[in-house]
């Protein structure tokens, strides 16, 4: 059912009400998965009548949150919401960087941000265009902290002056993704020239085209934001809003780690040492790769591949010990897995159009060993060639 329920502000009113929560309680003891889903929704809607898909549609979506969120277990939204809702490190990652500035989400939504920001910020205000998520957002941010003024308004007319904007533009319609900054709601473009003489901040996918940003005008700083081994968010911040000299930051939150394009980025390109490190997506993205090897001492295998290689590990950081170096080829790949006696095999590609779910099948494993194959194509022109490693995974 979750996906399918249009909410309004009668169905958020029930749902605040004394009689909604104890119904939400009730629904939440009910699996609502797999084989019991259809006969739970049965005896929902048997118990709750009309208010049977709203409650289900909560439930399911509170369960789903778990995923972004300490504790949803009483917060509402919409699957929308939802799904462009900032995770809870990354809000909170983001309201430190904002503490005691006076600060107006524009785009709140379901008030995940106000959240983060209402303790370290000096003043706060959220305004949205949609009526239901604003009601939903006063019922989120009910429990604890201070209390966060709340009104109807659009993040292309300003409501505030001498604060910073944040905007997370909507990039959904429909269920489906919208690619182009200039679709998103509201428009990207029109954004940055509205807000051009403001400190703003703005939430984006972390697939965003840097060259659009700066065709678009933007001069200040991209940070790409990762958390739980994958990258969540890019992150506009004006020029007022950053230190001087800094255009792209990564920021892993799994190992608190910041690094920016302001640090060194000479790292030499050589052979593979005891270790290859698959470098954190958000350093990738960000294009920092090279400043990310300076500042740990390692090198790069390829100047165009972002594996890198060391004789030590940088703290925290998870890498592939190097046991076998050959040219990759199945034949070669399979007899050399089968002498090691592999059985569960770890596979990580750039470079090369490999499927790594059909090559693992493709070397009928039968053994014990738990290991790793890093594969790469390096060199270039008649030279380049492609490359496998057979690896120690650290942990």
């Amino acid at each position: 059912m979750s996906g399918g329920v249009a909410f309004d502000l009668s169905h958020v009113a029930y749902l605040r009400s004394e009689a909604g929560e104890r119904a939400l309680a009730q629904v939440a003891e009910r699996r609502l998965t797999g084989a019991s889903l259809v006969s739970d929704i049965a005896a929902v809607r048997s118990q709750f009548g009309d208010h049977a898909g709203i409650l289900v549609e909560t439930v399911q979506l509170r369960r789903r949150a778990a995923a972004k969120f300490d504790d949803p277990r009483r917060w509402l939204f919409t699957d929308e919401a939802l799904q462009q809702a900032t995770a809870a490190p990354v809000a909170a990652h983001r309201a430190r960087r904002l503490a005691g500035a006076r600060v107006h989400d524009a785009t709140c939504s379901i008030g995940s941000e106000l959240v983060a920001l209402r303790d370290c910020t000096a003043q706060l205000l959220g305004s949205d265009l949609d009526p239901v998520r604003l009601a939903m957002a006063a019922h989120n941010l009910e429990e604890g902290g201070t209390e966060v003024p709340l009104c109807r308004a659009d993040a292309l007319a300003p409501v505030t002056r001498d604060t910073v904007v944040i905007i997370d533009p909507a990039r959904r319609s429909g269920g489906r993704r919208r690619f182009d900054p200039r679709a998103y709601t509201p428009a990207l473009d029109a954004v940055l020239e509205l807000y051009r003489d403001r400190d703003l901040v703005v939430k984006c996918a972390p697939g965003i085209d840097f060259d659009e940003l700066t065709k678009m005008g933007f001069a200040g700083e991209i940070e790409v934001t990762s958390v739980a081994g994958g990258v969540r968010e890019a992150c506009l911040w004006s020029p007022g809003l950053t230190e001087p000299g800094v255009r792209r930051r990564a920021s892993l939150l799994d190992t608190a780690e910041e690094i920016t394009d302001a640090e060194p980025d000479d790292c030499p390109v050589a052979p593979a040492g005891r270790w290859i490190i698959d470098p954190d997506g958000a350093v990738v993205r960000a294009g920092l790769v090279r400043h990310y090897a300076a500042r740990h001492g390692l090198w790069q295998l390829d100047p165009d591949i972002a594996y890198l290689s060391g004789d030590d590990l940088p703290a925290g950081v998870r890498g592939f010990e190097v046991l076998e170096e050959l040219q990759f080829q199945e034949r070669r790949l399979r007899a050399a897995l089968a002498a090691r006696s592999v059985g569960a095999l770890e596979i990580l590609v750039r470079g090369l159009d490999v499927d790594p779910d059909a090559l693992r099948a493709r070397m009928r494993l039968r053994g014990t060993e738990h290991l790793a194959v890093v594969i790469a194509r390096l060199g270039s022109g008649s030279a380049s060639r492609a490359t496998a490693f057979i690896c120690r995974p650290s942990r």
